[in-house]
């Protein structure tokens, strides 16, 4: 299993930025695509950004497009996510993990980093 630990996280303002970084050990990070996942406040868990191994293809959702970017780091495995011109909806909590399309292969998930936007 692959471990993963989210930050960067906090509470920030609508229209600013913060930029969310996930490490990941354990496993073989680098052969597999990574996906962003947010919970929102009494909301199911959704897949709302993903990156392909080697970084050449992205994903997202209508709602993030054009806002967030998805990146990643196989030399420091670490993905990460630019969250810019935040709104109050994209409160929430934050995770990331191992995906395939929008299937999750890794049981384990990390405790998440807690973004707040105040409008």
């Amino acid at each position: 299993q692959v471990q993963l630990v989210e930050s960067g996280g906090g509470l920030v303002q609508a229209g600013g930025s913060l930029r969310l970084s996930c490490a990941a050990s354990g496993g073989t990070f680098m052969r597999y695509a990574m996906g962003w996942f947010r919970q929102g406040p009494g909301k199911a868990r959704e897949l709302i950004a993903s990156i392909r191994w080697a970084g050449d293809g992205t994903y997202y959702v209508d709602s993030v497009k054009g806002r967030f970017t998805i990146s990643r780091d196989n030399a420091k495995n670490t993905v990460y996510l630019q969250m810019n011109n935040l709104k109050a909806e994209d409160t929430a909590v934050y995770y990331c993990n191992v995906v395939r399309g929008v299937l999750v292969l890794n049981d384990s998930w990390g405790q998440g980093t807690q973004v707040t936007v105040s409008s």
